[in-house]
Protein backbone atom coordinates (compact mmCIF):
# COMPACT_ATOMS: atom_id res chain seq x y z
CA UNK A 1 0.00 0.00 0.00
CA UNK A 2 2.72 2.49 0.97
CA UNK A 3 4.68 1.57 -2.15
CA UNK A 4 1.76 2.71 -4.30
CA UNK A 5 1.70 6.03 -2.42
CA UNK A 6 5.31 6.68 -3.40
CA UNK A 7 5.18 5.19 -6.91
CA UNK A 8 5.94 8.63 -8.43
CA UNK A 9 9.19 8.71 -6.43
CA UNK A 10 10.15 5.25 -7.64
CA UNK A 11 9.30 6.19 -11.23
CA UNK A 12 11.40 9.36 -10.95
CA UNK A 13 14.30 7.29 -9.60
CA UNK A 14 14.12 5.10 -12.68
CA UNK A 15 13.83 8.13 -14.98
CA UNK A 16 16.91 9.70 -13.35
CA UNK A 17 18.75 6.39 -13.61
CA UNK A 18 19.47 6.23 -9.88
CA UNK A 19 22.25 3.71 -9.28
CA UNK A 20 22.43 0.97 -6.64
CA UNK A 21 18.73 1.37 -5.95
CA UNK A 22 16.93 -0.77 -3.42
CA UNK A 23 13.29 -0.64 -2.30
CA UNK A 24 11.80 -2.58 0.62
CA UNK A 25 8.56 -2.33 2.51
CA UNK A 26 8.77 -3.29 6.20
CA UNK A 27 5.99 -2.82 8.75
CA UNK A 28 4.23 -0.17 6.70
CA UNK A 29 7.41 1.82 6.06
CA UNK A 30 8.95 2.09 2.61
CA UNK A 31 12.74 1.97 2.76
CA UNK A 32 14.54 3.23 -0.33
CA UNK A 33 18.15 3.86 -1.09
CA UNK A 34 20.22 4.74 -4.11
CA UNK A 35 22.78 7.06 -5.62
CA UNK A 36 21.68 10.07 -7.65
CA UNK A 37 24.10 11.54 -10.19
CA UNK A 38 24.04 15.08 -8.74
CA UNK A 39 22.70 17.09 -5.82
CA UNK A 40 20.02 18.55 -8.11
CA UNK A 41 18.68 15.06 -8.86
CA UNK A 42 18.74 14.18 -5.16
CA UNK A 43 16.72 17.33 -4.47
CA UNK A 44 14.19 16.33 -7.15
CA UNK A 45 13.72 12.99 -5.41
CA UNK A 46 13.22 14.62 -2.00
CA UNK A 47 10.71 17.05 -3.53
CA UNK A 48 8.79 14.06 -4.91
CA UNK A 49 8.88 12.34 -1.50
CA UNK A 50 7.48 15.47 0.18
CA UNK A 51 4.82 15.87 -2.54
CA UNK A 52 3.57 12.35 -1.83
CA UNK A 53 4.04 12.16 1.93
CA UNK A 54 4.08 15.71 3.27
CA UNK A 55 6.90 17.73 4.81
CA UNK A 56 7.93 15.08 7.39
CA UNK A 57 6.58 11.71 6.22
CA UNK A 58 6.83 8.87 8.73
CA UNK A 59 6.02 6.06 6.31
CA UNK A 60 9.21 6.35 4.23
CA UNK A 61 12.91 6.21 5.00
CA UNK A 62 15.21 7.35 2.22
CA UNK A 63 18.97 7.14 2.01
CA UNK A 64 19.92 8.96 -1.19
CA UNK A 65 23.58 9.65 -1.83
CA UNK A 66 25.20 11.71 -4.59
CA UNK A 67 27.75 10.30 -7.04
CA UNK A 68 29.28 13.65 -8.12
CA UNK A 69 29.36 16.23 -5.33
CA UNK A 70 31.72 18.51 -7.28
CA UNK A 71 28.79 20.03 -9.23
CA UNK A 72 25.16 20.86 -8.48
CA UNK A 73 24.01 19.57 -11.86
CA UNK A 74 24.99 19.01 -15.47
CA UNK A 75 22.78 20.61 -18.09
CA UNK A 76 22.49 19.95 -21.81
CA UNK A 77 21.56 23.21 -23.53
CA UNK A 78 18.29 23.15 -25.48
CA UNK A 79 17.42 25.43 -28.38
CA UNK A 80 16.32 28.89 -27.22
CA UNK A 81 17.87 28.69 -23.75
CA UNK A 82 19.96 31.43 -22.20
CA UNK A 83 22.28 31.28 -19.21
CA UNK A 84 19.74 33.44 -17.35
CA UNK A 85 16.93 30.99 -18.06
CA UNK A 86 19.12 28.07 -16.97
CA UNK A 87 20.13 29.92 -13.77
CA UNK A 88 16.46 30.65 -13.00
CA UNK A 89 15.64 26.95 -13.41
CA UNK A 90 18.35 25.67 -11.08
CA UNK A 91 18.74 28.53 -8.59
CA UNK A 92 15.50 30.49 -8.86
CA UNK A 93 17.53 33.59 -9.79
CA UNK A 94 18.37 34.51 -13.38
CA UNK A 95 21.20 36.78 -12.22
CA UNK A 96 23.18 33.74 -11.09
CA UNK A 97 24.00 33.20 -14.78
CA UNK A 98 27.44 34.70 -14.02
CA UNK A 99 28.30 31.74 -11.78
CA UNK A 100 27.33 29.31 -14.53
CA UNK A 101 29.37 31.27 -17.07
CA UNK A 102 32.44 31.29 -14.81
CA UNK A 103 32.13 27.55 -14.13
CA UNK A 104 32.13 26.93 -17.89
CA UNK A 105 34.74 29.46 -18.99
CA UNK A 106 36.70 26.64 -20.61
CA UNK A 107 33.95 26.22 -23.25
CA UNK A 108 32.12 29.57 -23.11
CA UNK A 109 33.75 32.81 -24.25
CA UNK A 110 30.67 35.03 -24.09
CA UNK A 111 27.67 34.65 -21.72
CA UNK A 112 25.34 35.55 -24.60
CA UNK A 113 26.63 32.76 -26.84
CA UNK A 114 25.56 29.27 -25.86
CA UNK A 115 24.53 26.57 -28.28
CA UNK A 116 22.20 23.57 -28.25
CA UNK A 117 23.77 20.32 -27.07
CA UNK A 118 26.57 22.01 -25.11
CA UNK A 119 26.89 20.34 -21.72
CA UNK A 120 27.26 22.90 -18.95
CA UNK A 121 28.36 22.43 -15.38
CA UNK A 122 25.93 23.99 -12.90
CA UNK A 123 28.13 24.79 -9.91
CA UNK A 124 27.33 24.34 -6.24
CA UNK A 125 26.66 27.75 -4.72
Amino acid sequence: MVKAKYQAVLDLGEQLNVQDGDVKEENGVLKIKGTAATQYEKNLLWDAIKAAGGENPSDIMANITVADESVYARHKVASGETLGKIAKHYYGDAMKYKEIFEANSDILKNPDSIYPDQELVIPNL
